[in-house]
């Protein structure tokens, strides 16, 4: 395109007048909470890219078609062929094929993905990228941000189950210049399934403990609009002592879209209550947890040329913690449980402005993270009431609020590909000091087939609410600790070709006052520190074979996978550390899908993981190393037009194995379920 032709097509956007309407302010539990930085952030703030259309889901479901898909790897909208990041997209097609039931346990097959689960169903688990902790990786509901400022163990407490997911986005690597701080290792977007089809969905699963989870998903179109609704219901009788649980989850998504205008809303719900058997501590293996959690957003994208998105969002998450479920064995100094509740208001606004020389993107984002609690934060002058109970009282609270600019271009000059970008942030919890962030990523096709990618990128990770002052018998906070802060450098090869996707990447990463929970041989508490300087080394290889492309009799699909991770640290003897020095080193996954008659084919999975670390046994305070494990899973599906049957096992052989302290991880798990789905 031209200059004179650019600013032709410019001069067509009329901007006819801004309406100033005045903001009422949340009444919350008493307190004026005022949001009109939600008001601001439509006009000075940065928004996510809208990266989900409406699209049949047929589109996506082969890998070699996701070249044409758009990803949040960037500010400005970006096919998942012209991302210069590695980036892995889990398509429809997969999430029905692998012998999972959550968000988490699909997430465990991929590399360098490190995933902790408490349970199944998605009940609780932690989710780390490339040796981080879990508190490191920003989760996105279709493109905004519904991270939980208490604790990364709330990150995924999703409103939807598997049925309603069209796709899952893996930013490896620090993201925070795209999508701000606390991006810091990795994000997560998961993208809904809205589509141009009229169609209605209902499905059944049941399986060993007591596992039940029913469901049913409507999508509907009239004229521009498009309305999704989606309801869960799940639980189990649990597979150990105190690991029960039940769940709910209400999801609605409402799509304008009309030209150039594209309306987005979407608001969920979900509640979890189940027992936390050696979840925290194994010193106390009666712990409980109930939590509610509602998030709502509301996005505008307009504009032929340059394109303008602000999006606001709220999101309120509900905590009951019960480290003696219903008080039953309580030791006498237990006089009550933990009660918390967050709420979180944000705003922010992206313009996406092409010439001559590629595509600008600029904007910003404001978001207040706020608690109440019993347990954590700065004494109240005046208690307040908990929602819900009775003669109980939120008796601390802490606020702060979170400011980012962006700026960021991108162009392309035949083969070549950059991206580059800086962000800027503020934080009132440093007392507002100024904060950059760059980076950049470069890309190459090699040939038409064979891209070389490479990336450098800065990255900031505040504390958790938790991490700052939350407190227990065998938990200390600390009020004093620093930020983390990362820089990572990237390289790889990645190749896409007919029947064979695969690609190679190494990275290099540079941690400082990375945020820990431990404690030294025989020591009760866990106390949160920064440590000091840990650097990261890590390589991973993945290899896809179409193998129904090449006309292979009976095998339809082959994945391998390998990620090697190791850090540079030199932990004191004996210490024990929860998270960032806990890591899995190797990881190896093969995947074979094959065709056993007709309409009916099998999914195999072999998960190998070596973790390093440990944990103090509770018995007598002996650290125990982890062990290396391998894991088979085996799912069985037949389907036709309207209906999909299947029969799953996870951990085939009943492997005994622990990943997560001292809790035993559940063996042989049979389940079976069916799906019907009608198209109007």
């Amino acid at each position: 395109m031209n200059i004179k032709k650019f600013f032709s097509m410019a001069r067509q956007l009329i901007f006819t007048r801004w309406q100033h309407r005045s903001y009422a302010v949340f009444n919350t539990l008493y307190r004026e909470v005022k949001i009109g930085m939600l008001a601001a952030s439509y006009f000075i703030c940065l928004g996510y890219m809208n990266t989900f259309a409406q699209t049949e889901a047929d589109t996506i479901t082969q890998k070699i078609r996701l070249s044409e898909v758009q990803v949040t790897a960037h500010r400005a909208p970006s096919l998942y062929s012209e991302v210069g990041r590695m980036i892995t997209v889990i398509p429809r097609s997969e999430i029905e094929a692998l012998p999972v039931q959550s968000v988490q346990g699909l997430l465990k097959y991929m590399m360098n993905v490190d995933v902790q689960e408490r349970g199944p169903l998605g009940i609780q688990a932690d989710l780390s990228l490339r040796g981080g902790s879990f508190d490191q990786v920003m989760i996105l509901l279709n493109g905004v941000n519904i991270t939980d400022p208490q604790t990364g163990h709330h990150n995924l407490n999703l409103p939807v189950d598997l049925n309603s997911i069209e796709r899952i986005e893996i930013v490896e690597g620090p993201a925070s210049r795209v999508h701000g701080p606390n991006a810091f290792s990795g994000a997560v977007n998961i993208v809904t399934a809205t589509s141009a089809q009229n169609k209605a969905a209902a499905n059944l699963m049941a399986g060993d403990h007591g596992l039940y989870n029913a469901g049913a998903t409507v999508n509907h179109n009239i004229g521009n609009t498009t309305s999704y609704f989606s309801a869960s219901k799940g639980g189990s009788d649990g597979y150990i002592d105190n690991t029960d649980f039940e769940l709910l989850n209400l999801f609605y998504q409402f799509q304008y879209q009309k030209n150039q205008e594209n309306l987005n809303f979407q608001a969920g719900y979900t509640t979890k209550a189940f027992g936390a058997n050696s979840f925290y501590s194994a010193t106390y293996p009666n712990q409980y947890e109930e939590t509610r959690t509602f998030f709502t957003s509301l996005g505008f994208e307009t504009g032929a040329v340059i394109k303008l998105k602000p999006t606001i969002y709220w999101r309120r998450h509900h905590d009951r913690f019960e480290l003696f479920r219903n008080k039953e064995g309580a030791a006498d100094w237990y006089t009550n449980h933990n009660y918390h509740l967050t709420d979180v208001y944000g705003g922010n606004i992206n313009a996406t402005i092409p010439w001559i020389l590629g595509k600008t993107s600029v904007g910003g984002e404001v978001r207040s993270e706020n608690i109440w609690s019993n347990n954590i934060g700065n004494e109240m002058d005046q208690p307040l009431e908990v929602p819900g109970e009775t003669g109980v009282y939120f008796t601390k609270s802490y606020s702060r609020a979170n400011a980012s600019l962006f700026l960021e271009h991108n162009f392309k000059v035949g083969n070549l590909s950059v991206s580059g970008g800086i962000m800027a942030n503020f934080n009132s919890g440093l007392n507002y000091r100024l904060n950059w962030f760059p980076g950049m990523d470069i890309s190459y096709w090699v040939t038409p087939r064979l891209k070389w990618l490479a990336s450098y990128n800065q990255s900031l990770r505040m504390p958790t609410f938790t991490d700052l002052s939350y407190n227990s018998p065998i938990h200390v906070g600390n009020a004093d600790l620093e930020p983390e802060e990362a820089t990572t450098l990237e390289t790889g090869m990645k190749y896409t070709g007919r029947s064979f996707l695969g690609h190679v990447n190494g990275f290099y990463r540079r941690g400082k006052n990375l945020i820990d929970w431990g404690r030294q041989m025989g020591e009760e508490e866990y106390r949160t520190t920064n440590v000091n300087e840990i650097n990261a080394y890590g390589v991973e290889l993945m290899a896809t074979l179409l193998a129904d492309r090449l006309g292979i009799p009976v095998l339809q699909k082959a994945e391998f996978g390998y990620a090697w991770l190791d850090q540079d640290k030199n932990p004191e003897p004996g210490y024990e550390s929860r998270y960032v020095l806990n890591h899995v080193k190797h990881k190896m996954n093969l995947g074979i899908q094959h065709e056993i008659t007709g309409n009916v084919s099998a999914r195999w999975n072999f998960l190998f993981q070596d973790r390093v670390g440990g944990y103090q046994r509770s018995a007598d305070n002996t650290y125990v190393s982890y062990d290396s494990w391998f894991m088979t899973d085996l799912r069985v599906t037949w389907k036709n037009k309207n209906w999909r049957v299947f029969a799953e096992a996870t951990n085939l052989f009943d492997v005994e194995y622990k990943d997560m302290g001292e809790l035993d991880r559940p063996g042989r798990w049979i389940k079976g379920g069916v799906r019907w789905t009608l198209k109007y």
